[in-house]
């Protein structure tokens, strides 16, 4: 794979390489160290990286969206992701990081093996894989949470789906990769199909930009044999969209998922925009204004949320239920 095609597919650009580095290095005084430091290789087969994996997957119940807003906790098995790249990079902390997600209620654990940052290091197909099968086989026995693989390419996704995922989240909408829609489709998995951008243009309508990115993701999942049923979108919040176009794809989640007719993913954890506009420079200290974000998206579409912290989601989500569900008790 050309290294041009990778920097496309992470959408760098001056200002995201900046935003990035910024938020990284805000969050992290050793952040920078890391940017320059030579990755030390995992050994996630290891007895002292990973827990010996032992007995069968455990069953789920089915993952029906819809009915409420589920909450998608993401496990970043990286050294390098904006917010928490480095606190799980080895598989035994991972592990332990999405039993901790599943107890605080998460529906939903979503895997990644690569940052999806601008200026992230490229991770090779076979280093991605390591870092990730390890860690969703052991969440497969010892959790009864949905496992989603944060990825573009279709042997992780493959490698993935054989070690339990039953959801690709492609934060290319499958057009980064043609045969992951395949993939996919074989095993009958739900896909995430976000909108992404090499990078931002103020001068765009970024509605329209967005619409017309999904309707290509759309129709190639359709035509690889995904059944409609099994289609989410995501309008990529922080991706290739200035501060003001992400809060505009926030604020039009309804027109979205109208035109659509199909499940959104809101996620906006941590994000610079909630940054810019709480005051917040530390992405990790970004929760409250996380959460005000992913609970308006409750309130107008969202289906899933895709967040850092899974407890205080989980705790605002109910009250919101509640709240929503007096309503109809006294209608």
């Amino acid at each position: 794979m050309g290294i041009d095609k990778y920097m496309y597919a992470l959408g760098r650009g001056i200002r995201g390489v900046k935003e990035a580095l910024g938020d990284a290095r805000e969050a992290d005084p050793a952040q920078s160290a890391r940017d320059v430091t030579p990755q030390q290789p995992s050994q996630p087969e290891s007895p002292a990286a990973a827990p010996a994996q032992e007995g069968p997957a455990l069953v789920r119940d089915p993952l029906i969206i819809g009915a409420r807003t589920l909450v998608m906790g993401i496990v970043n098995v990286t050294p390098d992701s904006f917010s928490d790249g480095g606190l799980w990079s080895d598989a035994a902390s991972a592990i332990a990081h999405g039993e901790q997600l599943a107890l605080e209620g998460a529906d939903i654990l979503d895997i990644g093996g690569e940052s999806t940052r601008p200026n992230a290091t490229p991770v090779s197909t076979d280093d991605e894989i390591a870092r990730v099968a390890p860690v969703i086989r052991a969440l497969m026995r010892s959790t009864r949470t949905h496992i989603s693989i944060d990825t573009m390419k279709a042997p992780v996704a493959r490698a993935a789906i054989d070690a339990g995922a039953t959801i690709v989240n492609d934060v290319w909408g499958f057009q980064f990769d043609a045969e992951i829609a395949r993939v996919a489709a074989g095993a009958n998995a739900h896909c995430v199909l976000m909108h992404n951008r090499r990078e931002d243009d103020a001068s765009i309508d970024i509605y329209a930009d967005v619409v017309a990115f999904l309707s290509r993701s759309v129709d190639i999942a359709l035509k690889a044999g995904v059944a409609q049923e099994r289609i989410v979108i995501d309008p990529g919040i922080g991706f290739g969209k200035t501060h003001e176009q992400s809060f505009e794809m926030i604020r039009r989640l309804p027109d979205l998922r109208a035109h659509f007719g199909l499940p959104v993913l809101l996620g906006a954890s941590r994000k610079r925009c909630i940054g810019v506009a709480s005051g917040v420079s530390i992405a990790g200290e970004r929760v409250v204004g996380s959460v005000a974000a992913h609970v308006w998206g409750a309130m107008h579409g969202a289906d899933i949320v895709r967040v850092h912290d899974v407890s205080e989601h989980v705790q605002a989500l109910g009250v919101l239920r509640a709240i929503e569900q007096s309503g109809k008790d006294h209608a």
